[in-house]
């Protein structure tokens, strides 16, 4: 099953023909909000609005853990988000859609980035950390819909939630990044420790600030003029994307745990033995 997760301006999906709405608490804390189970289209599908109704929680102050677990046990083997992006690109352009599989790591430490630890011990590849085959699933849904959607990017996650410097855009791009953003990390790294699938489609909002004219520099008043335009755009891919079969996730993906974990499971408590028992679905 396929779970959304909306990002800026996408707090609940139009077509979405709700049949449950699922209240939960994780052994990681509550999620940003309700998960809404319903069907669009051909597919059964879960929804969760990443910064909580009324956009609540900042990009740190959203319990990613929480969000992931709680659409792994509700049946979730994929997930695709939706974000806001700042270009760090000529090529990219504000307006458009892009959608990064290779991560940089750019926040401080704060934020709780795995499951494990705590006396369970496992390392999980994430060398390739995007699934290709959901990636490729909305890039036809894409030429579908009659848009089209730039690949095979870099994202930078930075902590936030104040706007970058000039320093520090330059410095990205320097490390190969293309985009920009403030809530992909731990999201991504989490999702394959859950052995789902994973995507993002990034809405460009903004050259970030990395350009000499500071009319091209990133603002909040910048970002959401643009954004529900290419948010239109985007919920069209969505719509292309859910009225046709969904892709298989990548074996290797549903087996990530298979190799990753050195703690014995006879060591495990019954508390622990819950959570990585859903991991492992």
């Amino acid at each position: 099953m396929l779970a959304i997760v909306g990002g800026t301006g996408l707090y609940e999906l139009p077509r979405l023909n709700i049949t449950d709405r699922i209240q939960v608490s994780t052994p990681f804390g509550d999620p940003s909000g309700d998960i809404l189970r319903g069907r669009v289209g051909l597919n059964e599908v879960l929804f969760l609005a990443r910064h909580g109704a009324g956009h609540r929680f900042l990009p740190h102050e959203v319990n990613y853990r929480a969000n992931v677990f709680a659409l792994k046990q509700a049946g979730a083997t994929m997930l695709l988000g939706f974000s806001a992006v700042g270009s760090l690109a000529e090529e990219v352009k504000p307006g458009e859609m892009a959608m990064p599989e290779q991560y940089f790591d750019w926040t401080r430490g704060h934020r709780q980035r795995t499951f494990f630890g705590a006396g369970v011990a496992a390392h999980v590849s994430t060398a390739k950390p995007v699934s290709s085959a959901l990636v490729d699933a909305v890039m036809v849904a894409a030429v579908q819909a009659g848009h089209s959607i730039h690949r095979d990017l870099t994202y930078a996650c930075v902590e936030g939630p104040r706007l970058g410097t000039q320093a520090e855009s330059h410095f990205l791009r320097l490390a190969g990044c293309h985009l920009v953003g403030m809530t992909n990390v731990p999201e991504v790294f989490l999702a394959r420790e859950a052995q789902m699938a994973y995507a993002t489609v990034g809405l460009v909002t903004d050259y970030d600030c990395w350009l000499e004219d500071p009319a091209q520099h990133v603002s909040v008043s910048g970002i959401f003029e643009l954004y529900g335009k290419t948010l239109a755009k985007a919920s069209q891919v969505l719509d292309a994307l859910l009225s046709q079969a969904l892709p298989t996730p990548e074996p290797s993906i549903r087996t990530a745990l298979a190799s990753a974990m050195l703690t014995p499971d006879a060591a495990f408590t019954a508390d622990q033995k819950f959570w990585i028992d859903v991991l492992r679905r």
